[in-house]
């Protein structure tokens, strides 16, 4: 599965976003706040660029099971299409459903519940180890015979189709829709931490498989639902999102003999044995109120990371599409400097002391990675891109250093003035 089809859905996934967000602003609703989408999309995007270190292998091996254990090849045809539809979302039903009832899975797919917000970017916030370590769960498709490229068409039709699931701007439609297949109404119940909604409603497409299986919940009207995990994140950082979990775990499992620290690997989330308080549950959000985390920058700043954001999506995508051409060795500078973006747009909106160091040596070093690229593999276009990654490096030194600034005239004029 080449990830050119995410990066074709891209602008869809934009227009979207924008239609939503005008519905919001139309209805008085605050769909989005800036820092969590943008530390939203920037999490999915670190997902599809992780997807390029094991999505090879993970297909070779869908191949060579394909070709030497199938029972039988099936044709590849609409109606293959269908039925490997319905396979592929049986299988993420129980892949989706361990991941909540799981530690192992759920340390990785808790990154997709981390948003206090519910809109269409938590749809592109995805762990970016989940589907490595969900993906033996898939095997049995391919002993089943379906040709590998109908397993992927179906399988990005199903990741596809779970994308507009994610919004508030869309009730509950026709019962026999709400009864067969999933919808928003039912997926806000999957992301809620209301402790009567917790682990319900797991399906990615049809809405059979919970009602089969008992996870199905019904949305209840004029009942108000939180979103996130049950015990917030409270950071933008990407890369901490996607393992404080399991460094959690581990510090939990330090206090634990070993029986313990293996049944907490496959242990539901919450479990601790008796002798550290045993299986905790979560309360309902409501009852003390709930306040999101906010901590946030001036406008420059966030004006910065936006364009830094946009700069590093277009980054990101030429290094997917020329991933199989380049050499090892920019492959890994090229990513380093993709995940060090993150990190400082995430620090952006958690006003980090180390922020301005930082900020200026990963200028550099883009100009550096970029221009060193070029010199050596496309000699024809050094020129050009020396020019304007200059261009670009002093634009972005003058305004970053505006920004932070004013920032630190913004936060020394607080006090005196609440005074």
């Amino acid at each position: 599965m080449h990830p050119a089809y995410m990066l074709l859905a891209i602008p869809m996934f934009f227009l979207a976003m924008g239609v939503e967000w005008l519905w919001g602003y139309f209805k008085k609703k605050d769909l989005y706040r800036l820092n969590d989408s943008v530390n939203n999309l920037s999490i999915g995007l670190g997902q599809q660029v992780f997807s390029l270190l094991f999505k090879a292998m993970l297909l070779g091996v869908y191949i060579w099971l394909y070709d030497n254990y199938s029972l039988y090849h099936i044709p590849a045809t609409w109606w293959s299409f269908l039925l490997c539809l319905i396979a592929f979302d049986f299988f993420f039903y129980w892949a989706h459903r361990w991941g909540h009832e799981m530690n192992i899975f759920w340390g990785a797919h808790l990154v997709h519940h981390q948003s206090e917000e519910y809109n269409l970017s938590v749809a592109l916030r995805q762990s970016w180890f989940h589907s490595a370590i969900a993906f033996p769960i898939f095997l049995a498709i391919p002993i089943m015979g379906f040709d590998p490229k109908i397993f992927g068409a179906a399988a990005i039709v199903q990741t596809l189709y779970q994308f507009p699931v994610h919004t508030k701007a869309i009730g509950k439609v026709h019962p026999w829709i709400e009864y067969w297949f999933n919808t928003p109404s039912h997926h806000r119940v999957h992301h809620a931490i209301n402790p009567k909604y917790l682990d319900k409603n797991h399906a990615g497409v049809f809405m059979i498989w919970d009602r089969m299986f008992g996870t199905f919940k019904q949305e209840e009207e004029n009942y108000e639902i939180y979103y996130g995990i049950t015990t917030q994140l409270k950071s933008w950082n990407p890369v901490w999102a996607n393992v404080h979990y399991f460094i959690e775990m581990f510090q939990q499992a330090r206090l634990m003999g070993w029986w313990d620290k293996l049944k907490m690997i496959f242990a539901a989330p919450g479990w601790l044995p008796d002798y550290l308080g045993g299986q905790q549950y979560a309360t309902e959000p409501g009852l003390n109120g709930i306040k999101k985390y906010n901590a946030d920058t001036n406008i420059y700043l966030k004006i910065y990371s936006v364009v830094q954001y946009f700069v590093m999506l277009g980054t990101a995508s030429l290094y997917m599409l020329n991933f199989k051409e380049m050499s090892s060795f920019y492959r890994v500078v090229f990513f380093l400097l993709i995940l060090i973006t993150m990190l400082i747009i995430g620090s952006i909106y958690e006003n980090k002391k180390w922020l301005v160091y930082a900020e200026y040596a990963r200028l550099v070093l883009v100009m550096l990675a970029l221009n060193t690229f070029y010199y050596y593999w496309y000699i024809n276009w050094f020129n050009i891109v020396v020019g304007i990654s200059v261009v670009m490096f002093v634009a972005c030194v003058v305004f970053f250093t505006f920004s932070y600034i004013n920032c630190k005239t913004q936060e020394r004029l607080i006090p005196q003035t609440s005074e």
